[in-house]
């Protein structure tokens, strides 16, 4: 199991991209979260099989269709942090 954290820059704010990332994410078995940041970016945090992370991430890179995404950044991390589920945070 492993972790990552992506940040996703782009027109990602207001075009379901959490709720899309929420979807997927819950369709791999991965657990985290998704929020919108103040500056205009989605943060999520996801954590899971190494191979289902890899398939997020790449969805990631193009998000829901009426997302833009110009860039994300990814740090992946070997320790967990345990998350119980995959939820939208508000």
């Amino acid at each position: 199991m492993k972790e990552a954290q992506i940040k996703i820059y782009g027109a990602v704010q207001g075009v379901g991209f959490r709720f899309a990332a929420f979807a997927k994410a819950k369709g791999l078995g991965l657990k985290g979260f998704a929020r919108n940041e103040p500056d205009k970016s989605v943060l999520i945090m996801a954590e899971g099989e190494e191979s289902n992370l890899d398939d997020f991430i790449a969805w990631c890179r193009k998000g829901p269709s009426i997302a833009r995404v110009d860039r994300i950044d990814i740090e992946k991390f070997f320790e967990r942090k345990h998350f119980d589920d995959f939820k939208i945070e508000y």
